[in-house]
C-alpha cells in the first residue's frame, strides 16, 4: 500500500490504513495515532441540501502530490508514519471522502502534523469536488 493514494469508493479503509501503520518497524516509538475523516456533509456551500457528491482527479500526479506530502510531513520531528488516502467518483452524504492519519511519538507533533497533512492535500492535491444538490450541480474549490 502506498502511503498516499486515490481510490475508487470501497477500496480503502480506515482500519487496514491503520494495520499498515501498525506494521511500520517503528511502531514502538509511537504513543498516538490521530485520523482525519473527511466525510460528505449535507448542506452545501450555497446552502442548499447536497444529493451527493462527485470527486475527479489526475491520478497519476495526485498519487505522486499525496506521496510527496507524506514523506515531507514524517520528516517533522516526532513524527513516525503519514498516509493521506482519497476516493473518488459519486459519494453520498455521510460518506467518507478521504482519510489522513498520522503516527507520532506524541499527541502535540501527532496533531499538528495531522493539521499540516489535511491542509496541503486541500490545497495541493489536483483533486475536483462537484456538489449536486437540490437547487443544481457546481464545481467547488478547495481553499
Amino acid at each position: 500500500m502506498r502511503k498516499g493514494e486515490i481510490h475508487n469508493k470501497g477500496e480503502i479503509s480506515l482500519q487496514r490504513i491503520i494495520d499498515e501503520i501498525k506494521k511500520n518497524p517503528r511502531i514502538n516509538e509511537v504513543g498516538a495515532i490521530a485520523c482525519f475523516i473527511g466525510i460528505v456533509r449535507g448542506k452545501g456551500k450555497n446552502g442548499s441540501r447536497v444529493k451527493k457528491l462527485e470527486f475527479e482527479a489526475y491520478e497519476e500526479e495526485a498519487n505522486k502530490v499525496l506521496s510527496k506530502i507524506c514523506e515531507e510531513v514524517i520528516e517533522k520531528n516526532g513524527v513516525i508514519d503519514v498516509h493521506i488516502h482519497h476516493n473518488v467518483g459519486t459519494l453520498n452524504v455521510g460518506e467518507d471522502i478521504v482519510y489522513v492519519v498520522v503516527a507520532g511519538e506524541h499527541r502535540e507533533e501527532t496533531f499538528q502534523a495531522l493539521r499540516e497533512a489535511v491542509e496541503r492535500f486541500k490545497r495541493e492535491a489536483p483533486i475536483w469536488k462537484k456538489e449536486h444538490t437540490e437547487k443544481g450541480s457546481y464545481w467547488v474549490i478547495n481553499k
